[in-house]
């Protein structure tokens, strides 16, 4: 009898969700025809970029990927066999012997036939067997045995199976028999956490599946990964925060634009981005914190059915109530999934009641048969009507702390921004980064505590903490002991800006750093104010930015510029241009760019 295992394993709908959005611009794109010697996928491996990528993601796994030189899928097979409790002892001889930094050593010269491939390291359980059969002449079904017995540490069995081979080996080979127990010995180990290469192979492929797609459509990919994730905020996070150092930009929500689930940004506001930032991905409605997959489904088939939403109120009009409740409307517009209708959230958030009751009203008239003459002559859509009194917006750090929990990351800016040319400066290790340190070394890092707890130690009630610190590119836990606690405590307060230098311990589970001095963050000194330049839509030519254009780039240097430009109304549209347009200001300069400089 065959005996099969099926693993309900998420990454493949990962892949396949991948596959679903790549054929969308290549439809003869196949996951299971992709080359096996591809360069990209081997050097984003080597590079230790394995977010996201099945089996390698925990910080060993990243930190061994480096140092392994994968250069094939026999690599990526080894190493995921080799990366288990037991054998994971034997990873630094097998990367010296791969390497050629270390001889390579065969239990019993007939074994180089066996053992070749892994550099005289025996990984797989199918290696024991074959050790059994070309040393002690086991036929394939005894060395099935042999291995279960081994396996299951069978004492009875394993005291039979010694004898025969010692027996074995002594007829075929003249193998002594202190030598044949010695191997028996150390094959025996070796079968205690042998993996099965057969099922290391499967993973490995899927592993390898998971690289190209990062490698080679990466946008496609992340969104996939993120999608899978819709449910879970904090992963999400971490993935944000993944694509933002590989160069992709997440788009905030948008009720217009937004898909389901997270989608590759193909025009729109993105579009001038994408070509300088490695693409973009709009966050999906269903991943939005209390918002529900069935309310956004329905608003997703209103739209698609007639077209557009115009305003707040034209949305509570068209999507039915029953489907979406007033708690998640208040959460679309805190995320700026609203922000199209270019109204403050505030103001938004304060006039939801009222469109909700209006289109209440509305239904109800309809239900009852009351409509006016004009319902069936079409008409210009109606403006959102003005609230009779003006709301204060919200400040800047109240929203986004209402982005942050709903979606898990920051969009309009980041509450560490004041600070961030002295995290950027090179002084302190961005969080996102530690898996790149030594394991146990003394690092220091920056950023802002969001979380605060108090304990005292179990034996003798001595206070100490465990806090959360961010910066801008991930989060992390950090032990605060006794000694350092109580030196430091006037500091640990929730939305303080600290340095923590500290002992790094990288774990499988997680990254974390035990304090020993924790001090206040200064804030940097105001950036230079940026140039600003203005132009008058209707008057300003091809000729005139070609100029100023010409202007900014033979000047370079670090003062940040903006572009305003100024339409008929009178209502202004300002850009913020790469810092490939940073200038560096001086009298030629400014001769050339007086006629858009404004007092």
């Amino acid at each position: 009898m065959l005996k099969c295992d099926f693993l309900g394993l998420k990454t493949l709908t990962v892949i396949t969700d991948a596959v679903v959005l790549i054929r969308k611009h290549a439809p003869d794109f196949d996951i299971d025809r992709i080359p096996l010697d591809d360069a990209l996928t081997f050097d984003l491996l080597n590079r230790g970029e394995t977010v996201a990528i099945f089996q390698l993601e925990s910080g060993g796994m990243t930190g061994w990927a480096r140092q392994f030189d994968i250069r094939d899928i026999e690599d990526l097979n080894a190493l995921i066999a080799l990366y288990r409790p037991g054998p994971m002892d034997l990873i630094p001889d097998y990367v010296k012997r791969k390497k050629g930094q270390q001889k390579i050593k065969h239990l019993h010269p007939l074994l180089a036939q066996v053992s070749a491939d892994t550099y005289g390291v025996l990984i797989y359980q199918e290696q024991v067997m074959q050790a059994a059969q070309v040393l002690a002449g086991y036929t394939l079904g005894g060395a099935d045995l042999l291995r279960r017995a081994m396996g299951k540490k069978d004492k009875e069995k394993m005291a039979k199976e010694r004898e025969k081979f010692c027996a074995g080996a002594l007829k075929l080979h003249k193998i002594a028999p202190d030598t044949a127990n010695e191997i028996f010995d150390t094959l025996e180990k070796f079968a205690g956490y042998g993996f099965n290469r057969s099922h290391s192979a499967a993973y490995a492929w899927v592993s390898y599946q998971t690289a190209f797609l990062k490698a080679n459509h990466p946008v496609e990919f992340m969104a996939a990964v993120m999608s899978n994730e819709i449910s879970n905020t904090d992963k999400i996070s971490v993935f944000v925060a993944e694509c933002g150092r590989m160069g992709m930009k997440i788009l905030a929500p948008d009720i217009n634009q937004s898909g389901l689930k997270f989608e590759p940004d193909t025009g729109g506001e993105a579009s001038g981005e994408q070509s300088a930032a490695g693409g973009a991905i709009r966050y999906g409605l269903a991943a939005i914190k209390n918002v529900g997959e069935a309310a956004m489904v329905a608003a997703i088939e209103e739209r698609g059915k007639d077209g557009p939403f115009k305003s707040l109120e034209d949305f509570c009009a068209r999507v039915d109530a029953r489907k979406i409740s007033k708690k998640a409307i208040e959460c679309l517009v805190k995320c700026g999934a609203f922000d199209f209708t270019r109204v403050d959230r505030a103001q938004l958030f304060s006039e939801i009641d009222a469109a909700m009751a209006a289109a209440a009203s509305a239904h109800r008239d309809k239900a009852s048969g009351q409509f006016s003459m004009f319902d069936t002559f079409e008409t210009a859509p109606q403006p959102a009507k003005k609230a009779s009194s003006r709301v204060q917006p919200w400040p800047q750090n109240e929203m986004l702390a209402f982005e942050k929990e709903l979606l898990g990351f920051y969009v309009t800016g980041h509450p560490l921004d004041e600070y961030r040319s002295a995290l950027e400066g090179g002084k302190y290790v961005p969080i996102a980064k530690l898996n790149e340190q030594e394991d146990k070394s003394t690092v220091t890092i920056a950023g802002a505590l969001t979380s605060v707890e108090k304990k005292f130690t179990k034996k003798d009630s001595k206070p100490f903490a465990v806090v959360i610190l961010e910066d801008l590119t991930d989060q992390l836990e950090v032990m605060i002991w006794s000694e350092t606690y109580l030196k430091s405590q006037q500091h640990l307060v929730p939305g303080g800006v600290v340095a923590i230098t500290g002992r790094l311990d990288l774990r499988d589970e997680g990254i974390r750093i035990a304090a020993n001095e924790i001090k206040p963050l200064k804030k940097p000194a105001p950036a230079e104010k940026p140039l600003v330049l203005t132009f008058d839509r209707a008057r300003t030519t091809e000729a005139d930015l070609v100029a100023v254009r010409e202007a900014l780039h033979s000047s370079p240097g670090g003062r940040r510029v903006e572009f305003v430009f100024v339409g008929e109304d009178g209502a202004p549209v300002r850009l913020i241009p790469h810092e490939d347009f940073h200038i560096s200001w001086t009298e030629d300069i400014r001769q050339r760019l007086a006629p858009w400089l404004r007092a």
